[in-house]
Order: C-alpha cells, then sequence, then structure tokens
C-alpha cells in the first residue's frame, strides 16, 4: 500500500457519511481559502518578487503532497496556488476585508466540518493524527475525482484498504 493509499484510507474511516464528506467537500476549501487569506500578510519584498506566509506554507504543502504521488501532487501545488492567488488579492483589497473574509471563511469551513462529524457521529481525524489537516483537502479532492470516474485504481486501492 502506497502512502497515498494509506492516508487517504485512513482519513476515509473518519468520513463514510454521505452527509459528513459532502460538508467537507465545501467545508475545507473554505478552510484552506480562509488559511491563504489570513497568511497573506505580512508581504516580503524579495528583490522584485513578493512573498507571504501563505506562500511559504502552500510551497510546503505542495511538496508533501508531491512526495506522495505526482499526478496528484502536481493537481494539488495548482490547486493551492489558485487559492494562494486568490488569497492574496483578498488579502490587498482592505485590513476589515482581509481580517472579516479570512475569519469568517474560517468559521463557515470549521461550522461545516463540525456538522458533518455530528451526522458522522465521530471525532474530526485530525483529533487523532494532526497531518490530517493535509490529507484533508486531499482526500475532497481525490473524492471529486472518484466522483468524475477518474483515478479508478487509486478509488479501488483506497476502498480496499
Amino acid at each position: 500500500m502506497t502512502n497515498l493509499v494509506e492516508a487517504l484510507a485512513s482519513y476515509g474511516e473518519y468520513h463514510r457519511d454521505h452527509r459528513n464528506v459532502a460538508t467537507h467537500a465545501l467545508g475545507i476549501p473554505l478552510i484552506v481559502l480562509a488559511v491563504e487569506v489570513l497568511l497573506s500578510r505580512p508581504t516580503w519584498d524579495l528583490g522584485g518578487w513578493v512573498a507571504t506566509p501563505a506562500m511559504v506554507g502552500s510551497v510546503l504543502a505542495a511538496l508533501w503532497y508531491l512526495r506522495l504521488d505526482l499526478k496528484v501532487g502536481l493537481l494539488m501545488a495548482v490547486l493551492l496556488a489558485l487559492l494562494c492567488s486568490a488569497g492574496h488579492w483578498i488579502a490587498q483589497v482592505s485590513t476589515v476585508v482581509w481580517l472579516a473574509g479570512g475569519i469568517g471563511l474560517f468559521v463557515a469551513g470549521w461550522t461545516l466540518q463540525f456538522l458533518g462529524h455530528h451526522y458522522e457521529g465521530r471525532k474530526p481525524a485530525f483529533l487523532d493524527d494532526i497531518k490530517s489537516l493535509l490529507v484533508g483537502p486531499l482526500f475532497v479532492v481525490c473524492e471529486g475525482l472518484f466522483a468524475m470516474g477518474l483515478l479508478g485504481d487509486l478509488r479501488r486501492q483506497v476502498h480496499a484498504g
């Protein structure tokens, strides 16, 4: 069993109820965007390049995803780059928009997460394994790909694991 299969199978054990998976499909992207927004300040000028804590976090997360699987990791890297870009844009509008948007998205996302786990009747996976905070976005993306009929071999391995 690969690390990708193992991570998805382990996370999936906490997410069997379809209502929980549905709330995660919306809640997790909201949380990731919220983190991107909130970490898009401060900005550092690196000789003409702008860097933010969000960019650093996104690169580190993308490297972790790439280590699990090249194809899925590349997709995750692209999605993180898009969310990081959106977060940076929101953070530049105004301080009120930056804070209200980031905090609002964060609260909305976590509200959906805990509602889903109420349906599931089980605590969130990150309470047992902090790494699950990185696996969650991967799970949502892979479940979306599975629903579109893609990555059939991976789906079979995850659901058999």
